[in-house]
């Protein structure tokens, strides 16, 4: 006899398992999101809650000025809408936000790790003590400078947990990291679904157990994680937005822990974890000291640009760089000083590009750099970390910017020597003036190459 019931698509609970998403902005067809919420397979909240005050339900906004009030066709009355995740799909006070209650999918705990490299003392230690984290389920800070092997250190945790049955989620705040991570696991686990997400990302089959995502895209989900692991945790804008962090919280089951790694942790993650749940790793992988800024100044460098001229100091610089034929990075305050001094760069090669976070080709721009198709990019600070170039040289044009925080640029100085076989480079400030955070940044690469190479 032919069977006439409904069956669940195992596909809309292996993509719904664990988000909380727009009900008319699922990919699967009204009839089977009908039917799943006549199974009770969903639950079902209102976008936005007015009591016992305005929040949206999917990023947990809760900014009064983050609210815009409209008239809706749809429910032919006055309606509100978030702002704040409207890239998003908009979510107003008469739409419906869909979180899965049905079955879950199994989970497969066949997992292989396909890496032959092998970890110094330091890194074994910080990866021993993270891993402990994980079987305890408490929270962890991994504190290891640029270059340390930090994303080395996660692949027997996240091993660990993919073969205990649990999900994992990789998340940090900048899309390139993404980029730069999927590749990396593709490799390691190569039995694992693994899924990419960040703005714009293809769509990916199959339930992803590890999950690497910027940590904008964890507002569309809802205790979800067994295993949180916040990559650069310090880098902007998740500081800055309670929201992302509140995020975090809110994609992460219960009693699951959430593991910190940087190279720039904050006063306020290193107060809170320094004393219970730390590990530090002071020294990069080849055991090589790190490279120390040099200051140079680079006097009214702005009306220079703008009047059509690379000053003296910077082209001598970069003149260099394309004699030797090793790739560089200049990196920027502004995107609109960067435009203006593209043209300026590209008289001395024609092949120079500029990237900045709005480009649609900032992928393929940092590719054809890696794949030495390009000798150099101009760019912002959207290239300050999760990126790795093979002998990159770096320079900052307006060190004294107040974008270039201790951090932004300890990262950026990070960029160079990651190779074994080019553990040396250049990074210079080109400045306008020696800032405290200027000071800040190489008084710590200085304290850091101190504690790796003791006297």
């Amino acid at each position: 006899m032919k069977y006439k019931g409904w069956l669940l698509p195992p596909a809309l609970r292996d993509f719904h398992e664990g988000r909380i998403w727009l009900k008319e902005h699922t990919p699967f067809s009204k009839e089977d999101i009908e039917k799943s919420i006549h199974h009770k397979y969903f639950h079902i909240i209102e976008g936005i809650q007015k009591v016992p005050h305005l929040e949206c339900n999917r990023c947990h906004n809760d900014d009064p000025q983050q609210f815009t009030t409209f008239d809706c066709s749809k429910c032919q009355q006055q309606c509100i809408y978030c702002r704040h995740c409207l890239n998003m799909g908009r979510v107003s006070s008469c739409t419906q936000l869909i979180i899965w209650i049905g079955p879950r999918t199994i989970r497969t705990r066949k997992h292989s790790l396909k890496w032959a490299g092998q970890f110094t003392v330091l890194q074994q230690q910080a990866a021993n003590e993270m891993l402990e984290s994980v079987k305890v389920k408490r929270s962890h800070l991994t504190h290891a400078v640029c270059g340390a092997g930090k994303t080395e250190l996660l692949f027997l945790t996240v091993h660990y947990a993919l073969e205990q049955g649990l999900r994992v989620c990789i998340a940090t705040p900048r899309t390139d990291v993404v980029l730069e991570l999927y590749p990396r696991f593709q490799k390691v686990f190569p039995q694992s679904i693994i899924h990419a997400l960040y703005g714009g990302s293809p769509k990916q089959g199959g339930y992803g157990q590890l999950v690497l995502a910027t940590t904008h895209q964890l507002y569309r989900f809802e205790r979800a994680f067994d295993v949180m692991i916040v990559d650069e945790a310090d880098a902007f804008p998740y500081t800055f937005d309670e929201t992302l962090q509140r995020a975090v919280q809110k994609a992460k089951t219960e009693n699951a822990p959430i593991l910190f790694v940087t190279a720039t942790p904050s006063q306020k993650l290193l107060t809170q974890y320094q004393s219970k749940s730390y590990s530090f790793i002071p020294k990069r992988y080849h055991n090589c000291p790190l490279p120390v800024p040099r200051f140079i100044s680079l006097w009214s460098y702005e009306k220079s640009l703008k009047r059509g001229k690379i000053p003296r100091k910077l082209k001598q610089w970069t003149e260099e760089r394309l004699a030797q034929k090793e790739p560089f990075l200049l990196f920027f305050p502004k995107v609109e000083l960067m435009k203006i001094a593209t043209p300026l760069f590209q008289l001395l090669d024609a092949s120079i590009m500029a990237v900045h976070a709005e480009d649609p080709d900032r992928k393929e721009k940092v590719l054809k750099l890696r794949h030495e198709e390009v000798p150099g990019l101009l760019t912002t600070t959207i290239l300050e970390r999760g990126i790795t170039i093979k002998n990159v040289q770096v320079a900052v044009i307006g060190a004294e910017s107040t974008i270039f925080t201790s951090s932004a640029l300890i990262q950026i100085a990070g960029r160079v020597g990651r190779n074994a076989n080019f553990a040396d480079g250049d990074v210079v400030f080109f400045h306008h003036g020696i800032t405290v955070e200027m000071d800040d940044a190489r008084i710590k690469i200085l304290y850091y190459n101190k504690k790796g190479f003791p006297q």
